[in-house]
């Protein structure tokens, strides 16, 4: 799609690549498991009200797999230090799955350079008699179909999912999901603890219809961010951006504008 363009930067001795487009306030994307490096019609459509920048984790897709590379909380100070080195202020954090809880680490580490956080889906949290599917089980097609709680596009989804040639890749994007997330299960007794520090405006964004997470997992939010918009999507699944596109584009353009008065 036209609109974007695509850089390659090295921080700490990894080349990541990163997804550039539009203008205004910054507006920085973490994407979940499944991986990045793809402009989709969602980020054209924010990228009218903000400048839109996508990087592609280390460990995933196009970007290197560095040796430092251990948890999640790497892949938080690397994000902190990609913000220094934009020499970012006023930063609209928005993450999906694994990348809303990069995102929510993000912020309770430091949230000096953020104005808003935006959490999709969001892994990281516990809740005590909420059962989580293991996604570890889970086929590469199983995976993309559970996405969704429309039928025909998680059909769609697992088509894609199929091709020989993306195996490459989702082998790799896999890999390195395991080395974060393979014990415990999804979830960090440090953001537990200290999520509360978080103090900037959040939205959460959930699909009521989620098989991935389950929306009652939004509780273990909503407990340690009292001040937290939520906003529960009926008719949808893990990922509103992909299956319900305008209502969410509308809803976190709202926010972040809002959050401006």
């Amino acid at each position: 799609m036209a609109g974007h363009g695509e850089t390659e930067m090295t921080l700490h001795g990894c080349r990541i690549h990163v997804l550039r487009g539009g203008g205004g306030a910054p507006l920085v994307y973490l994407h979940g498991s499944g991986g990045g490096g793809l402009w989709l019609p969602w980020m054209e459509d924010l990228a009218k009200r903000f400048s839109l920048i996508v990087p592609e984790h280390p460990g995933f897709g196009r970007s290197d797999m560095p040796e430092w590379l251990d948890g999640i909380h790497d892949l938080a100070m690397f994000y902190l230090e990609f913000l220094a080195a934009e020499n970012l202020t006023g930063v609209h954090l928005m993450g999906g799955s694994l990348g809303g809880w990069i995102a929510a680490e993000v912020a309770m580490l430091d949230s000096s350079r953020l104005k808003t956080l935006t959490l999709i889906g969001p892994a990281g949290i516990h809740v005590a008699g909420v059962q989580k599917p293991d996604m570890f089980l889970w086929s590469h097609d199983e995976l993309a179909r559970r996405l969704f709680h429309d039928k025909a596009l998680g059909d769609e989804a697992a088509r894609r999912a199929a091709d020989p040639a993306g195996e490459d890749a989702r082998m790799k994007n896999i890999y390195t999901v395991a080395r974060l997330a393979w014990h415990p299960r999804f979830y960090d007794p440090l953001l537990m603890k200290w999520l509360k520090r978080v103090r900037i405006p959040t939205l959460i964004l959930w699909g009521r219809d989620d098989a991935v997470l389950p929306a009652a997992l939004a509780r273990g939010f909503t407990d340690r961010l009292p001040h937290a918009e939520i906003e529960v999507v009926p008719d949808c699944g893990h990922v509103p951006q992909l299956e319900k596109k305008d209502f969410f584009v509308e809803r976190v353009t709202r926010f972040i504008t809002g959050s401006a008065r």
